[in-house]
């Protein structure tokens, strides 16, 4: 039942003669409800106590407060923000007679509520009306909503958010008062980002930069998010951001020293990059700088491809790793910043997969600052080309995200509304969007003509002055003296002279911070991993203790006691065992570990059960996290339907993490390839080119069952494909105890790099795919496990990886075949050919060598394997697998039987 069901008639009777002899006394709600019951009753809307309207003046008093509604819902189509472009002066759904009204009334009284036509505050919880002329009300709304910001806020459904702007824009019309000292700053800044890109230009004539004019503004926005941020008690800012403009942020945001981005202009510097590098407009940085208020603060700008928005869940997944880290669960202490360009905001969809994260309890990061640099243009193609919706920061909508829009050359109202959207984040912990509406004042890059393309647009920029320009002859008719204008500008322009001639030391100055400890090399060395069997039956006898009063599925309950029953009689341990003694053991140890991906916490394949839900509440337990010391702690998400931005977050974190076991898995492995910008762009390359080392753990069921097409293969080719210099690892591992050696592994070596893993389906519940327990209290991971055959009777050495050694191995003991031997790869890179070399030194009289498969021949590891069994061998192996094909397998099942029977019989053929 609700609260009011059992309100009687009667009581209501009651509280109405009450708000008719005393209206304070009732609530805000009841006094609206009874002028409601008065209106419509006697057609007469009651002004205060009991004054009544007459019904015309009743109609035009409604119309007022619906004018007020509206110019706070659409006031912004009429704001003023685009600098090329004439300023609109009316719209249809504003005008007067929209709401009966006419300049007649204009000096007319009427009595508003939540509305004050002075510059006081505006009180949430009061409704008592105030009066004010209806000018009055249209010059507060117009000066409010219809100048330099537009804001869009009335989406949002909640109504305290909805008033907390009303609260902090209408008493100050949106254009609260700035210091002299605080309009100088703003000028600085724009000053030392329109120098910068003056003096690049003259220096390094026709050089690409992706130059920052015509948005010059963004600059003192940064400047003060980073300064009120820390006066809010953020402590790390982390930004994303595009290639445009990225420059002139390090110079004059983030203080990266001007001799150093000037020698990487005269590829002057005295040393080559760590890696092969990457362009200038691509690098990251961090720095901790002190604010103009006297606060220290974090910064860092996180590296990223050409792929715009790609680095947008990277720049999450940081944040969250930071939070995580300082316990800071609602993210106040961790900025995530995003800078966006108007084409890509509207039409990447990377954008609207990270805003849909941005409130998922595994993914929130307690709100994100956007500013969208609307330059009105994507490279050459205009906005009406570019997408389908009126603005270009629409998508956030689906968020009820508050937007707010500025004119770029007003750097007074972009200020404070990047204030504004910073103090809502603090307060409510949900994405905001500031959009500046600037200008690109060359082409794309400095080698591109625009006037091509959009003549008539370049025709207005080519004379219009720069935005610091504009802001000094505003500061000029305020009375400031030319000296405060001209000075800081002077002596800027001496520190880039100056910094243009300095020699840079660009010696490396290795891993810093938490990662200090971590070698840079790959190295082979063996890493011993076996948990004593002690320790091992402990963790296992926790993680199967249900809790009183807990109540799981039956068979959940049956599983955990039949994984106990395995490890304690130290056989038969499978798949889910291994993998869950493995992370046991690291939490034992003190790792935390993170695991995220669509369905993760049961598993796709019903194998993981790491959350357990009770039947009756759906209360959750977490076995893992009885086991877990020294602070560590087993968080598993289950993701939305997406592969691109939930890798690129995972692939964040680990960049935080290097103690800590990160882990993504895919459903089936060959949805990786919705991550495809993420593992080409950064799991693959970030090492060489960014210095940023990860030990991201990959998790893609592979295998071939008659499933089809989409879910056979986790296209190992195309991983392989992307292996040099050691940067990442690939494992096909085709036991329970080499999967929990290779976890553990990835831990304890003592470097970092990308773990791929090709993961079982069917083997889950193989009988034979299970483990001793001595298989994983002693040893460590086998790169490469030979046969264990008589060396003297064997004739032909079968080579193979994974899921398939199994069908191998049922028909070689089928038929007796004690004259072939398999060997299994199970790390296809760095490849091993030295124990390729030792697997196969028993067998001296093989003579027949053959790489057996279950991919078609253009796929799976064969291409990558081929060349280096060749070396090893002195001639080519022979291929056995599917024919080449354009997709990986086939349809029918019983097609796929067919097949795969074809693939053994050549495999044993004589």
């Amino acid at each position: 039942m609700s609260s009011t069901d059992n309100i009687s008639p009667e009581w209501v009777e009651a509280q109405y003669l009450r708000w008719r002899e005393n209206p304070e006394e009732m609530s805000p709600e009841w006094q609206a409800f009874f002028r409601g019951f008065e209106l419509g009753d006697s057609g007469r809307e009651p002004v205060t106590g009991g004054e009544f309207l007459d019904p015309a003046m009743a109609r035009k008093q409604s119309g007022v407060q619906s004018l007020i509604y509206r110019y706070r819902d659409i006031g912004h189509l009429l704001a003023c923000t685009d600098p090329l472009s004439p300023c609109r002066i009316d719209h249809p759904l504003l005008s007067l007679s929209a709401f009966d009204l006419d300049e007649s009334d204009l000096d007319t009284t009427f009595y508003v509520r939540r509305f004050r036509p002075v510059r006081t505050a505006i009180s949430a919880t009061t409704a008592e009306p105030s009066a004010a002329t209806l000018r009055e009300i249209l010059s507060v709304m117009r000066e409010t909503y219809c100048r330099s910001i537009g804001a869009e806020f009335m989406h949002i459904q909640d109504p305290t958010e909805r008033q907390w702007f009303m609260d902090r824009m209408e008493p100050v019309r949106n254009r609260p008062a700035f210091t002299v000292d605080e309009r100088l700053a703003i000028l600085g800044k724009l000053q030392e980002a329109a120098l910068f890109e003056g003096f690049l230009n003259r220096k390094f004539m026709g050089q690409t930069r992706f130059s920052l004019e015509g948005g010059e503004t963004l600059i003192p926005v940064l400047d003060a998010a980073v300064n009120h941020a820390a006066n809010v008690g953020v402590a790390d800012l982390i930004v994303g951001m595009p290639h445009r403009g990225r420059l002139n942020v390090l110079a004059t945001i983030f203080r990266k020293p001007l001799s150093v981005i000037f020698a990487e202009f005269a590829d002057n510097l005295e040393h080559n990059e760590v890696g092969e590098g990457d362009v200038k407009y691509h690098k990251g940085f961090s720095v901790d700088v002190a604010t103009s208020g006297g606060k220290s603060i974090h910064l860092a700008l996180a590296a990223n491809p050409s792929h715009l928005e790609a680095v947008n869940p990277v720049v999450e997944g940081k944040c969250r790793a930071r939070q995580d880290r300082y316990e800071d669960g609602r993210g106040e202490r961790v900025l995530p910043v995003l800078i966006h360009g108007d084409a890509a905001f509207a039409g990447q969809g990377m954008v609207a997969e990270t805003l849909n994260l941005s409130q998922l309890p595994g993914y929130r990061t307690g709100g994100t600052l956007h500013i969208v640099v609307n330059n009105q243009i994507g490279f050459t193609t205009p906005p009406e080309a570019a997408r389908s919706s009126y603005y270009a920061t629409d998508v956030a909508k689906m968020i009820m995200a508050p937007i707010l829009h500025v004119h770029g050359e007003d750097p007074e109202a972009a200020v404070h509304a990047v204030r504004l959207a910073l103090d809502y984040r603090q307060a409510f912990g949900r994405d905001v969007v500031v959009e500046i509406i600037c200008y690109r004042r060359y082409g794309h890059n400095e080698g591109d003509e625009p006037y091509f393309t959009q003549p008539l647009m370049y025709g207005k920029i080519k004379g219009r002055p720069s935005v610091h320009l504009l802001y000094a002859d505003l500061l000029r008719e305020a009375g400031i003296a030319e000296v405060q204008i001209t000075a800081p500008a002077a002596a800027y322009t001496a520190r880039l002279e100056q910094a243009v001639e300095e020699r840079v030391d660009g010696a490396d100055p290795g891993f810093q911070g938490a990662w200090s400890g971590v070698q840079r090399e790959y190295s082979p060395a063996k890493v011993e991993t076996g948990v004593a069997r002690d320790a091992l039956v402990a963790v296992a006898e926790v993680m199967s203790a249900i809790p009183a009063g807990f109540t799981p599925h039956p068979k959940v309950a049956t599983l955990l006691q039949r994984r106990r029953d395995a490890v304690t009689k130290g056989e038969g341990i499978d798949w889910g065992t291994g993998e869950s003694l493995a992370f046991a053991s690291l939490l034992r140890e003190g790792h935390s570990i993170r695991l995220s991906g669509q369905d993760v916490r049961r598993g796709t394949f019903s194998s993981r059960h790491g959350v357990l839900i009770d039947m009756g509440s759906e209360d959750t337990w977490i076995p893992l996290s009885a086991v877990a010391t020294q602070g560590a702690a087993f968080m598993a998400f289950d993701s939305m339907l997406s592969e691109n931005a939930v890798l690129g977050f995972e692939y964040g974190y680990s960049l935080e993490t290097p103690a800590g076991l990160t882990i993504w898995e895919a459903q089936y492995g060959d949805f990786a390839n919705g991550a495809q910008v993420i593992i080409d762009q950064f799991i693959s390359s970030g090492e060489t080119k960014w210095d940023r080392v990860s030990g991201l753990v990959m998790l893609l069921p592979h295998g071939y069952e008659g499933q089809g097409a989409e879910h056979s293969s986790a296209r190992i080719e195309r991983f392989l494909q992307l292996c040099a210099d050691a940067n990442l690892q690939v494992a096909y591992p085709s036991t329970p105890a080499q999967y929990f050696h290779l976890l553990r592994r990835q831990v304890w070596q003592p470097f970092r790099k990308p773990l791929i893993v090709f993961t079982p389906k069917s083997l889950l519940r193989h009988p034979l795919c299970v483990s001793r327990l001595e298989e994983l209290s002693e040893g460590w991971f086998r790169e490469v496990i030979p046969g264990s055959d008589s060396p003297d009777h064997v004739t032909t050495v079968l080579f193979c990886t994974g899921k398939i050694y199994f069908e191998l191995l049922e028909r070689k003991n089928r038929d007796g075949r004690e004259d072939v031997a398999l060997v299994r790869i199970e790390q296809l890179y760095p490849l091993r050919t030295d124990l390729v070399r030792e697997a196969l030194a028993p067998f001296r009289g093989a003579v027949t060598f053959r790489w057996v498969q279950e991919e078609p021949r253009n796929m799976g590891a064969w291409g990558f394997v081929r060349p280096h069994l060749a070396d090893i061998l002195g001639a080519e192996p022979a291929y056995i697998g599917r024919p080449d094909a354009a997709a990986p397998a086939v349809g029918s099942h019983r097609e796929h039987k067919v097949e795969q029977e074809r693939v053994m019989a050549a495999a044993f053929q004589l």
